[in-house]
Parts: C-alpha cells; sequence; structure tokens
C-alpha cells in the first residue's frame, strides 16, 4: 500500500498509490461488522503525549487512497484492519492521514502515533512485517472483446498492442522502458495526471482510471497491482479480462523483475510484542480475511513464507 508499486526489495528506492461506480460489498456480508467499520472510521487520530489505549489498536491509513484506504471505512485495507483488530479483541481505531500512504512508515508509525500498517510488502526493511496473509501479484487488465490471453511480458504481441498504461515507478514501466515502448506511451500517461510530474513529487494515475481507460478504449491493457484494481474490474459494466501475470519478467540484461508479492501487517521494527500478537491473529482471521479478498476480486496465490 505504500508505494505506487508493489514489491518493497526491488523497488524500494520508489517510495511511492469512481469512474466505474463500484459498490463495495457491505461489512456485513464479509464477516464484519457493520458497526464496527463505521465506529473504527470515525475514531479520531491520537494526539501527541496522549495515553494510548491498551484496548484499542490505531491503524495508519490514509483518507483517501482508493480503493485500498478510505475515511468511511469501505477501503479492503481497512476492512482487513477491522479484522484483524477483532481477532486480537481490540477496538480499531484509524489514525488518518491526509497525505498519500506512501509517508505512513515516516509520520506516522516511526512517531509513534498507530501501532500498525496494513499491507506493506512482506520484509520491507523499513519496519518488522508479520508473516503474509495473502500472496497476490500484478494482472493485465484487458477488454473481453479484445480476445488478448496475455499473460507474461515475454507474450510478443505486448510489442504490437495500443497504449499501456502502468503505475509510476512500477514493474511495469521498467519493463517498457526495456521493450523500448515507454516513450509511445510516456504523453499519453502523463496526460492521465494532467501532465503533473512525478519527479520530486507524489504522483500516480488513479487505479479506477486505468480500468477505465480500457473500457472506454483507449488503453488495450493495464497493468496493476491486483489489490488496487480488482474492485474497478469487477463492477465494470463491460466485460473485462483480468490476468495474473507470470513472474518470469526480466530486463534485457538479465535481471528479474518480479510480479508476485506476499502482503504482511507492518509494526515498528522494536516492538516484538504487538508482532507475536499480531501474527497469532492473523491465524484467527484469515477466513474473514480471505473472505474480504474473495469479495473484492483479488485473485490469490498460495503463499510461500
Amino acid at each position: 500500500m505504500l508505494r505506487p508499486t508493489r514489491s518493497s526489495t526491488w523497488f524500494s528506492a520508489v517510495a511511492a498509490a469512481a469512474l466505474l461506480g463500484a459498490a463495495p460489498a457491505t461489512a456485513a456480508s464479509l464477516g464484519v461488522s457493520g458497526d464496527a467499520v463505521n465506529n473504527a472510521a470515525s475514531n479520531p487520530a491520537q494526539a501527541p503525549g496522549q495515553a494510548v489505549d491498551p484496548n484499542s489498536l490505531r491503524i495508519c491509513a490514509a483518507k483517501n487512497q482508493p480503493p485500498l484506504s478510505l475515511e468511511d471505512g469501505s477501503g479492503l485495507e481497512n476492512k482487513i484492519g477491522v479484522a484483524l483488530a477483532d481477532a486480537l479483541k481490540r477496538k480499531a481505531q484509524f489514525v488518518w492521514s491526509e497525505r498519500p500512504a506512501i509517508y505512513l512508515v515516516r509520520d506516522y508509525l516511526d512517531k509513534n502515533l498507530c501501532d500498525v500498517i496494513i499491507g506493506l510488502d512482506t520484509g520491507d526493511p523499513r519496519v518488522a512485517t508479520s508473516r503474509p496473509y495473502y500472496r497476490t501479484g500484478y494482472v493485465f487488465v484487458s477488454r473481453e472483446d479484445r480476445g488478448l490471453d496475455v499473460k507474461s511480458w515475454n507474450d510478443a504481441r505486448l510489442k504490437k498492442a495500443g497504449h499501456i498504461v502502468v503505475a509510476f515507478g512500477s514493474p511495469g514501466e521498467a519493463l517498457l522502458k526495456d521493450m523500448g515502448q515507454y516513450e509511445d506511451n510516456m504523453a499519453y500517461l502523463y496526460s492521465l495526471v494532467n501532465f503533473r510530474s512525478a519527479r520530486n513529487q507524489y504522483t500516480q494515475i488513479d487505479p479506477s482510471r486505468m480500468v477505465g481507460e480500457v473500457v472506454n478504449g483507449s488503453a488495450e491493457i493495464a497493468v496493476g497491482f491486483a489489490p488496487d484494481v480488482a474492485r474497478y474490474v469487477k463492477a465494470s459494466t463491460v466485460p473485462l479480462r483480468m490476468s495474473l501475470i507470470e513472474d518470469d519478467a526480466a530486463k534485457s540484461n538479465g535481471e528479474k523483475v518480479p510480479q508476485r508479492f506476499e502482503q504482511s501487517v507492518a509494526v515498528r521494527r522494536d516492538d516484538k510484542a504487538l508482532l507475536d500478537a499480531v501474527n497469532t491473529a492473523l491465524v484467527s482471521a484469515k477466513p474473514k480475511i480471505d473472505e474480504i479478498l474473495k469479495a473484492e476480486g483479488v485473485p490469490l496465490l498460495p503463499v510461500t513464507q
């Protein structure tokens, strides 16, 4: 959640994020009470120096980073946070940030303004991460009526495709550059953010816009991290194909470009007691978390760690 890309190891230097009218599943249908989500979302941020309630779990979250985190509690990772808090027998208290989620570790977790962050890549060196609670990857999204069943960056059809939408700083962007196709897409990609430069400022294409460009035919393929785009693919009235990308991508120099990643809960590096408690809670929370992910439409892979 903290980058426009996933893969904390390969892209750690890039610290980076409803057109289709997506209607998220109700909290009750996911095994999380509606009151729990609404109450958690309305809790105020912890003030510096204020005593921490041991019966609460302070969850760092961005106020407006759909579909992962939204102030009304409807974000994918908000729901997972509530499920985790329930398993810990604590009340979820969201500590909301006006800024993008890429700043949560530095501005909130490291300053002890919150306790956990949901949805970091397993092994992120800035924090201590829990055992992974799910594994997924990047996907190719295309219209069903185009008949594209692309599943690998090695597919020769990609070199003949029209516009390909990728997130800035993502594995897809790196591969397009290596293939010599980025220049053909660059002006188009920057038009999707009103030509706002990504240099020295956080700039990202909204995931709903990425999917929407495929829906309206402006792009032939969108490449996104599955949790970022699955909600919009599922909600589309135009039938779409979403295919997990094979983990066989490499640059022309042989450097591997990972496509699949495991997601964890993050705590401060010195908070071993909470990390142990989170790892235990994730076991009992797994059925709820899996149901949340399934309802969102996120394709899941076997966890390897």
